[in-house]
């Protein structure tokens, strides 16, 4: 995994989490990857795996079993949608607006490279 330089690494090893959710790879009630095998795979130590899995617990996406390891939680998908949605619209959002503003990009061309981007990155 390529890690940004901005932004902490288990925040960014949580998005990796939560994208696999989103996507069905880790469907709800499977077991996810041990903590020590998530950070030999994405190349960091295992106490950033801890720390990430910790925040995802806190934001109940995640549940640990004791001695049997992680799972997604029944309502994962519909957490992460709201907590990301939260988080793009506060925080990303006014960036783009502000960029589209001061580069005259208008709604309607936002909107066709939107849907061509969808066509072309999740063909259904």
């Amino acid at each position: 995994m390529d890690f940004k330089e901005k932004g902490a690494i288990y925040l960014q090893i949580a998005d990796y989490v939560a994208e696999r959710v989103l996507l069905g790879q880790w469907p709800p009630g499977e077991r996810i990857p041990s903590v020590r095998d998530l950070g030999a795979k994405l190349e960091v130590n295992p106490n950033t795996v801890v720390r990430t899995y910790e925040f995802l617990q806190q934001k109940e996406v995640i549940f640990n079993k004791r001695g049997v390891g992680y799972f997604v939680a029944d309502d994962a998908a519909d957490r992460i949608t709201a907590y990301r949605r939260e988080q793009f619209l506060a925080g990303e959002l006014p960036h783009l607006f502000r960029n589209m503003y001061l580069l005259n990009i208008s709604l309607d061309e936002l909107e066709s490279r939107y849907r061509d981007f969808v066509k072309e990155t999740y063909p259904v």
